[in-house]
Formats: C-alpha cells, structure tokens, sequence
C-alpha cells in the first residue's frame, strides 16, 4: 500500500482507455492460466453442477446460468435485485447447487438482505443516505439464505427464504459462503456486521438491539455485548437472544432449521441449535477438505492478521470459538483488550481461543520469494485440490487467495496434510480473486472480481501449446512509418518443437500478410493498427498476441470522458456532501447523453508499509450529475471517483479523479507516562500521535490496572476530554491531545 502521508493534499485525475479487461495473472511452469467465461459484471461465486451447468452470481442480485463451460451465451437464472443491497461489500456474495441437482432442482444463495431485522424489502436500495449514513449510524440490514426452485424452462420459479438474521450496521463484513457438506447439510458463514474503523461494542446507536440495552441506546464497557461482540453471542447470558453473526451455521437445506447433532442442539434458542463454530470477523469463504469432516475458513482480519482456520470435525460436540473480537490471530486484539469488556474479560481468563490453523501478518509476505504486495489483505477463498492432473507436490494442496494482495498460495501437505512450512505462490498478479474452487477436471478455477472473469488454471499433457511475443519497432510516428516486426521472442515449452510465424499486419483480423518471423511493414496514412502475430507448433498447437502500431495521429475511435466537478483541489472531511458533475464526448457521435455515463466511487484502503485495496462504495448510472457523502474510514485512505462513457459501437473509456481527505494528527498521552492506551485496533505506549481525517470516529480506551512500581499499579482515574474510560472521539479539525490520568494503588 501507497500511504497518503502529506496533510494538505490535491485531487488527482487519469484518462484511461478500457478493453476487455483481463487477469493478468501469472502461474508456475507449466501450467496455463485461460479464459472460461468472461463478460461479467462483478463476478461473486460460481457452482458446477453435476451435469455440467455453470452457475454464476453477480455482486448486484443476478444468477446467470450457463449450460456448460463451451457456452458463451448466459440464461439469467434468477434476478435478485428488488431484494439484494448491493452497496460496498454488500450483495449476492454466496451460491451452491444441490448436489443431487437436477434431481433436486435447487440452488441455495446467501446475500444481504435490504430489510432491517424483521423488516421487509426494500429499505435502502443500493445505497445509504446521510442520515444515517453508511460509516455514522449505518443503514441497517440483514442477511438471508434462500432456496431457489429451478422451473421447467431452466429458470427459477420460487425463492423459499431459509434463514434471515445476521444484523449488519456497517457496510462491510456480511454474509459470505453457504456450500454442501459431505453429510448433506448446508453451512453458512456471514460476518459480524460491525464497524471496520473502531472497535464496536454497540455504542453507536444499538441498533441491532443487542443487550444488556434497547435499540437507540448506546451500549457501554464493559457491559456491552452487541458490535462485533455479536461474534461471541452464544455466550450470552441464559435468556438473550443468539445471533449469527460472525459464526458458522449447520441447516436442513429444506427447513433451514439447525441439525440435531448440532453442539447447540438441545438450546432453545433456534439461531444456537444452527452454529458450530464462532467468534470471527468475516470468515467470507470456507470449504471442506475432501474425504473428511475437516471445515477450513479464511477470516478476513482487521489491522494485523488473516487467518486459515480449522474446524477439526462438523460432527462432534465442539463449537470451536476462533475468538474474534477479544482476538486477532493468535494474540488479543488491541483495541477490544483495552476496552475491558466483560466477554473478552471472561475470554482471557477462561477457555481461550482456537487458535488459527494458520495466520499471516499485514505487513510480511506469505512467500518471502513472491511478487504479491504487503500492506492491505483480505483473505478471499479456501479450496483444495482433488483429482486433478496437477503435479503430485499438489496432491491434496489448501489453495487459499487474497483479494487486496491479488494473489492465490497452495500450501502443499506433509503426511496428506497441509503444511504451512510449504507455501508456494500459486496464481499472482489477479485482478481480484473473490473465490476460488475446483471444477471440471479437478482443475483450480477462480473469479476475478475487478477483470469480470471466470478461469482455469489447467496442467496440460501431451502437445503444449506455443506463447507468442512480439515487438514492434518503432511502436509509433509519422507517416509514412517502417515498421520492423520481431517474434523470435516467441517460446514453445515442449523441447524441441519448432514455430512457425503468420502475421495480420494490416488488423484486419486475418493473419495472411506474412510467414516471416521478423516482417517489415510501411504504413502510409494515419492509424492505430493492432498487428497480430500467431505462432503455431509442428502439432498444430498455436498462440496468438497483438502489438499496436499508432501512426501520425489518428481520429480517436473512443468516447472522451471529462470530471467536470470537483475539479478544484478538494480535502474532504467525514460526512461532507460532495457534488460531482461530468459530460462525455465521442469523435463519430459527437455529444454523449447522460445515458452513456457512469460513475463509480470507491474508496481506496491503505497501508502505511504497502500498496492499497478498492472498496467499492456506490455505483450510478445514466446520469451527468449527482453528489455524495464522504464516509467515515480509517486512515491512510482516499476515494476514487470514476466516469466511464460509453459510445454507440460500445466502447468505452474512463477518467479517474483522486480525492484526498484532510487529515490531523491526535497525540495520546498518560500520566505517568509510559502506559499503554488503545485507540481503534492497536494498542501502545504512551507518548504517541495518530494521524486520522477530520470527522472521523475513532475508539479510544485506557485499560485499567497497569503494572506499577514497587508491587503496586496504576488505576484509571480520568480523561483530560471528560470522557468515559472506554469512549469514542470524533476527530476535530485542529491537531488536539487527549491524556488519560491514572492514580496509584494497591492492585
């Protein structure tokens, strides 16, 4: 991640030219990374079915079905959208075929529900006003599970809703996996719903109406037990109410009732009697390792650690608690430690945690060797390989991927089981991966979210098929341009195989034009050519590759998008309403309207020791003008505004605006100095400064007793802004210090 470290800083914009957007990726020697549907739109899960359908889901409420990996043509399955939120990381985002499909004609999804709990569809639509606003109150949503009826004519005919609960406040961390285990039952996993900026008890509203208080009371340390405490809610005192969030649930895939050997079974509480695991943050993919009971979970963590957990056996009496939010890989989790809540409290001095299977830090590479940048992570898919044709230093591999890295790890296994002493960078370079299973042939397939993409990485046998390279020189001038072409670059893996080289040097599609490996060509009018290059093998096996030759300068063929506001520096602050205008121009349609336009904002989440991740905050199109609310986010961060115009023919290009917040900086002290104070996720040492945007939320806590000297300890007495000992500050505009001051003791 980039950090955003100047104070004062200045919006920023690029005009970018889109094709057909592709992954990019990179993968060991001898295997291919290829194409297995493309065109999609925010690609989330994809299920195979037994005989042969692909289903894919899309982030905004489609279901697109696709009779087999051949067919380039999707049926819309089932369309979601009335009731999905799709909005940041919320939306269709889970999807299963029934193993005994078509048989069983159904296909189960999980998405976030646009109902408040108990509510009915819609609340919000896809976005959140200001107020409530998405990172302030929130615009408060549920999860919901369904069965969905595959009708005679291949489409859905009836949506059965199997479970709705998980209560989600804040725009991220929803729901997430649902898949078949191998004893028939369907497990579901969704995310803890809470705010990814500061530690959250509740205290902001309630209004998931967690105890011990109402919805509309701020809940308070260290009684609280709503936020991302909901992850701990089986541990709830007798009597109140179990949530899902941030567990994994066992259901009848007809009732949605929890299994009776569930742990939980014998509860009265129906949301116990379905949860098997517990106490994560978003555990957004999972699988099984197969011919066991074995459940593996990727939780996504907050500012230090990503976790592969491991759920030993879904069949026996344990409920295993990964222990989030009193932990953050295998360590307390600085800012809910200090915030002395009573179920971390009880926590620490009790059972524990499961600890991860595995866990790798923010800031460290997974493979010391592997091109995958540091900084922002988020793990993003489980799978293991099985019956595929890879070398056997795979036989039984956990692939696991991370979305913000743009990277997929096989961990390879030691006496069959994985060993997280062999890592080895698997797909890198991806255009991010939000899921990653295995298909047809055994292969490893994966969604590429940001490329709209479905594909394979394969282990071909047999005849190999060629990589084309070519260069061209010189890539552009004046006309009349010679042009020298070169594909001697080009390689075959299989030894000993030899090329041959045919060339469409006009782009007209045909490669007629020349058998020479190193053509020349003289181009006399102004154009941009894509000159193709096709290599084939002895065999027959081919690849092909493109280089563009840009001659004088040639009539643009693409729309010309242009940010007309903001266009001023702009520093924004939490909570400003931002307006934002554009228009678009096209060399053959002359002015666009504004149902050529579109425009996506997305904030950008960084890391201050690497490169930064997108989230995407809200889309609109058809429109030239409209405004927005500049949310809450830690930092660094900042937003990105995006046009895209799109002419008659169907091409496209955007333009990027950058648009960095004002920040300050917040300097946290203690008397005596020396103590340690938690502010959001970490905590430190006093004397130290943060640097936040102005407007922002931001936790705070003093932990009481701290060692002391001579025997003795410091208890907390106050703080110098008046404060409750564990409080929330909203950033002001000035830098400001807060100091929390403690009193000896005997303690």
């Amino acid at each position: 991640m980039t950090a955003v470290t100047a104070a004062t800083l200045v919006v920023a914009a690029g005009l970018v030219a889109t094709t057909a957007p592709t992954a990019g990726a990179a993968v060991p020697a001898g295997f291919t990374d290829t194409l297995a549907i493309g065109g999609l739109t925010a690609p989330t899960a994809v299920s195979f079915a037994p005989d042969g359908k692909v289903f894919i889901a899309e982030k905004s409420g489609l279901v697109k079905v696709y009779d087999s990996l051949a067919d380039t043509t999707a049926t819309t399955f089932a369309d979601l959208r009335p009731q999905t939120q799709d909005f940041w990381d919320r939306g269709l985002l889970g999807m299963a075929v029934d193993p005994q499909f078509p048989a069983r004609p159904y296909v189960y999804v999980a998405y976030t529900y646009d109902a408040a709990p108990g509510g009915t569809h819609p609340r919000w639509g896809d976005q959140c006003p200001t107020p409530p606003g998405a990172t302030d109150q929130g615009c408060v949503v549920t999860g919901r599970v369904s069965k969905l009826t595959m009708g005679a004519g291949g489409t859905a005919t009836a949506e059965q809703p199997l479970v709705t609960d998980w209560c989600q406040q804040y725009p991220s961390h929803s729901i997430g996996t649902v898949v078949f285990g191998p004893d028939g039952g369907l497990y579901v996993g969704g995310g803890d719903g809470a705010s990814f900026n500061f530690a959250d008890y509740g205290q902001v509203g309630n209004p998931c109406a967690d105890p011990p208080g109402a919805a509309g009371t701020n809940l308070t340390s260290p009684t609280a037990r709503g936020g991302a405490l909901r992850s701990q809610s089986i541990r709830r005192p007798a009597g109140e109410p179990v949530s899902l969030d941030g567990s994994i649930v066992r259901i009848d895939p007809d009732t949605g009732a929890g299994l009776p050997g569930n742990p939980f079974a014998a509860h009265a509480d129906p949301n116990a009697k379905r949860i098997i695991a517990h106490g994560m943050r978003n555990q957004f993919r999972f699988a099984f390792r197969p011919g066991t009971d074995e459940l593996w979970a990727g939780d996504v963590g907050w500012n230090t650690w990503e976790e592969v957990n491991r759920i030993a056996d879904v069949n026996d009496a344990t409920a295993e608690n990964f222990g989030w939010p009193c932990y953050e890989g295998g360590g307390r989790q600085g800012g809910y430690d200090g915030a002395n809540l009573d179920l971390c409290e009880s926590l620490y001095t009790g059972a524990g945690q499961t600890a991860p299977y595995y866990a790798y830090n923010h800031s460290a590479k997974v493979v010391a060797t592997d091109p995958c940048p540091t900084g922002g992570s988020s793990i993003s898919g489980i799978a293991f390989e099985s019956t595929s044709n890879y070398p056997a230093a795979y036989d039984g591999a956990l692939f696991f991927s991370d979305s913000s890295r743009g990277c997929i790890w096989a961990m390879q296994t030691t006496a069959g089981q994985p060993d997280p002493a062999k890592l080895v960078p698997f797909v890198t370079g991806v255009n991010v991966p939000v899921q990653i299973t295995t298909g047809p042939g055994g292969d490893l397939f994966y969604l590429a979210l940001g490329a709209g993409q479905l594909r394979r990485v394969g282990y071909p046998t047999g005849n190999r098929a060629p990589t084309a390279v070519a260069t061209a020189t010189p890539q552009s001038g004046p006309a009349p341009l010679a042009v020298q072409f070169n594909g001697t670059g080009s390689t075959d893996p299989d030894v000993g195989d030899t090329l041959s080289y045919a060339w469409d040097l006009d782009g007209d599609g045909q490669y007629d034009d020349s058998t020479s490996p190193t053509p020349t060509r003289t181009y006399t009018s102004a154009a941009t050519v894509a000159v193709g290059l096709r290599v084939s093998d002895q065999a027959g096996a081919s690849g092909t590759t493109t280089v563009t030759v840009t001659v004088g300068t040639p009539v643009s063929q693409d729309p010309v998008p242009v940010i007309d506001s903001p266009t001023a520096p702009l520093n924004w602050v939490v909570g400003q309403n931002v307006p934002f205008s554009g228009h678009a121009t096209d060399a053959q349609d002359g002015t666009l309207p504004a149902s050529a336009l579109s425009w996506k904002l997305s904030i950008q989440h960084c890391a201050t020791s690497g490169g930064c991740h997108e989230h995407v905050v809200q889309n609109w199109t058809g429109v030239a003008s409209g405004s927005f609310t500049a949310p809450d986010h830690e930092y660094p961060s900042y937003l990105d505004l995006t046009l895209t115009a799109t002419d008659s023919s169907g091409r496209t290009t955007s333009t990027t605006t950058r648009l960095d917040p004002r920040t300050v900086n917040l300097t946290f002290t203690s008397n005596p100095s020396g103590l340690q104070l938690s502010v959001g996720g970490t905590a430190q040492a006093t004397p130290f400064t943060r640097t936040v945007i102005v407007g922002s939320n931001n936790s705070i806590s003093a932990p009481s007793p701290q060692p002391g000297p001579l025997g003795l300890g410091w208890r907390y007495r106050d703080w110098s802004d008046g404060g409750a000992q564990t409080h929330n500050i909203t950033a002001p505009t000035a830098a400001t210090t807060y100091q929390a001051r403690y009193s000896l003791c005997l303690c």
